[in-house]
């Protein structure tokens, strides 16, 4: 198993309750630890439990044992998210080993797995969790600035190192508005640049026991409320048979940017939102800021910032699965005209025994994947 995220760590605890002989490779919650402080997740809690076959270490579990409430409505912190998915682990992963997998090759009978050491394993098969952070998704005119000048959302574990600058957030979902928000409420000046010609919001859910009329209309999903929403959320297997241009396209419209019911009321203190605006050019000046060119609505604008964050999301490509040999990621079969790679049922990609999970699977199973709740 090579991932210690949330579809990491539930694929290895049900592999170790049906008592496969299994090995799981990677810093437990690592990405999410990395976060800053005063993010919240965006999903239910009831929707964002980690999966073991008995249903014993879900989310609500760890909260009781706490005293935290997690209960629907009322958003919880990443960062004892994060925690939870240590404890996760050390109950349900009795096999994690921290050290980071460094190739992914195939061999007689399987794979040759090389860890960051340099120590060669043996695997018959292999199933891979690496999460978002290879994918990464950043403006091309703000690709290959340097990191003093540009960094992806994802790169900060904390954001008061910008008070007293002059920060533009790139992106219009919730990663974009919440950093936004926590920067203007840490001292920034922050401004949000965003393609969309406006800002979407989810709605405060409704209560989980309501009418059976009301249920019917608009039933609760783990990605919302709503009748397609409830195909993404129950159905992946019946996406997958969905004609190759057809999940294309659904992929990349289904569930598009939007924020937080409860991020509004602090994204409001962010005054400065340029919508229907792209960065188009942008290049360090002689004072060590820089310069962005923003097209927008009434045609281009020239201004200088001190940082631009990309909260522009994350595009799952076999290009960038960088842990599997050359060979292997070429070898694999592509969903349709997208990068990612075709999976088969049981997640099981084109080459025999090699499996995934996450949002590598998006663009097979559906939307589900791109969120805890897939796990």
């Amino acid at each position: 198993m090579v991932g210690a995220g949330p579809y990491g760590l539930s694929v290895a605890a049900h592999a170790a309750a049906h008592g496969l002989r299994a090995r799981t490779f990677g810093r437990s919650m690592a990405s999410w630890h990395a976060m800053p402080s005063g993010m919240f997740l965006k999903s239910e809690p009831w929707a964002s439990h980690l999966s073991d076959p008995a249903g014993a270490y879900g989310l609500d579990a760890y909260a009781a044992g706490r005293g935290v409430r997690a209960e629907h409505g009322v958003p919880l912190p990443v960062g004892l998210f994060a925690s939870y998915g240590d404890w996760f682990a050390r109950r349900a992963v009795p096999s994690l080993d921290e050290r980071l997998v460094a190739a992914v090759a195939p061999a007689a009978g399987g794979f040759t797995v090389v860890t960051e050491d340099g120590e060669t394993l043996r695997a018959r098969t292999v199933a891979l969790a690496v999460g978002v952070l290879p994918f990464m998704e950043v403006p091309a005119p703000l690709r290959g600035l340097p990191r003093r000048f540009v960094t992806h959302s994802s790169h900060h574990g904390e954001l008061d190192g910008f008070a007293g600058r002059d920060v533009t957030v790139v992106g219009a979902g919730q990663a974009a508005l919440e950093t936004a928000a926590l920067l203007t409420e840490q001292g920034a000046k922050a401004r949000i640049v965003a393609r969309a010609d406006r800002l979407n919001w989810n709605t405060l859910p409704p209560a989980l026991h309501r009418g059976p009329w009301q249920s019917f209309r608009a039933p609760h999903t783990g990605l919302g409320c709503g009748w397609q929403n409830r195909l993404y959320a129950d159905t992946p297997g019946v996406f997958r048979r969905l004609p190759a241009p057809t999940r294309e396209r659904l992929f990349g419209s289904a569930l598009g940017p939007a924020g937080a019911w409860w991020l509004r009321d602090r994204f409001a203190a962010v005054t400065d939102v340029r919508l229907g605006s792209r960065v188009v050019a942008a290049a360090p000046t002689p004072d060590d800021r820089l310069r962005i060119d923003v097209a927008g609505p009434e045609g281009t604008e020239t201004w200088e910032t001190d940082h631009v964050i990309a909260a522009t999301g994350f595009t799952p490509s076999l290009d960038r699965t960088e842990v599997l040999a050359p060979g292997l990621r070429g070898s694999l079969r592509r969903a349709g005209a997208s990068g990612a790679p075709e999976v088969g049922a049981l997640f099981e990609s084109s080459h025999p025994g090699l499996f995934l999970a996450g949002l590598l699977t998006a663009p097979s199973y559906g939307p589900s994947m791109r969120f805890v709740f897939g796990a």
